[in-house]
């Protein structure tokens, strides 16, 4: 089996990229001094930065392909010389259809989790992945519709997330939410209002898609430490200290797609530590 793929009861879950992004300490964690990651060098690249992979997660169960978030999106010609806008050329390498997906789930409504929703054809926005229907919290749908909040934390919903209202193709989702038997949608706010992660439960074995619950692994550990990216510091401070004991103490797998690609581990405990252990 290929290391991009794992299965988890009769459950296939494919790790997919759209590339990746790095940022300055500073500017992805600007409340974190630079000498508390001391420590945590291993979390870094060689030049103290943090890298994120721009991961996405295929899952097939029971005869469902069902894409967990979906990137920056395409890369403009005028963009910076970063290595994003890959996801469709992965697909391709993985074997995998555009036309195969009948559900998107996306955790979060933020840029790099919607940008693979729909391409511009003429002057109106087509489905990438035409037989799908898309799935969102209603609580990000209504947040990125928000004047006073969309142009900054939600810049992209005007191309990427609004135009799947006039195709009519949103599923909207409340609360603790069953996607299929085998798929539920768990609350997990703070990073957003509607944020939620995605547990997989087949034949006794479970796993999350984490979503932005967590960004680097250091937050395993340092669960206070919040990001630029996190509309509610506190909650989000809150979730992933529950969040994090539970993926512990239920030994749960973890796809985490802003960790290394593949992404996938456990949270283990070592010497009063917790620690990403890669699978």
């Amino acid at each position: 089996m290929p290391n991009n793929v794992i299965r988890v009861g009769n459950v296939e879950i494919m790790s997919l990229s759209d590339g990746m992004l790095e940022f300055d300490l500073c500017n992805f964690f600007p409340t974190i001094p630079e000498d508390s990651w001391q420590g945590h060098e291993s979390d870094l690249t060689e030049e103290h930065k943090v890298r994120f992979n721009l991961g996405s997660f295929l899952i097939r169960s029971q005869g469902r392909t069902i894409l967990v978030d979906t990137g920056l999106g395409p890369k403009p010609a005028d963009a910076p010389d970063v290595p994003w806008g890959q996801l469709m050329r992965d697909f391709q390498d993985n074997g995998v259809r555009p036309d195969e997906v009948d559900m998107v789930v996306m955790t979060h409504l933020h840029r790099d989790h919607v940008g693979w929703n729909l391409m511009p054809e003429g002057e109106r926005y087509v489905p990438t992945f035409p037989n799908a229907r898309y799935w969102m919290s209603t609580k990000d749908w209504e947040a990125c519709r928000q004047p006073e909040i969309q142009p900054q934390r939600f810049p992209n919903a005007p191309s990427c997330v609004w135009p799947l209202a006039d195709l009519g193709l949103i599923e909207l989702m409340d609360g603790e939410h069953t996607i299929t038997p085998e798929l539920t949608a768990l609350p997990t706010p703070g990073h957003t209002p509607g944020h939620v992660s995605i547990l997989i439960t087949s034949q006794g074995e479970r796993a999350l898609v984490l979503g932005d619950a967590a960004h680097n692994p250091v937050q395993l550990h340092e669960t206070d430490w919040v990001s630029r990216a996190d509309m509610d510091p506190e909650v989000t401070r809150h979730t992933r200290r529950i969040l994090m004991e539970r993926l512990e103490r239920e030994e749960i797998i973890v796809a985490a797609g802003h960790f290394k690609a593949p992404g996938f581990g456990k949270v283990v405990r070592l010497q009063g530590r917790r620690y990403w252990q890669v699978l």
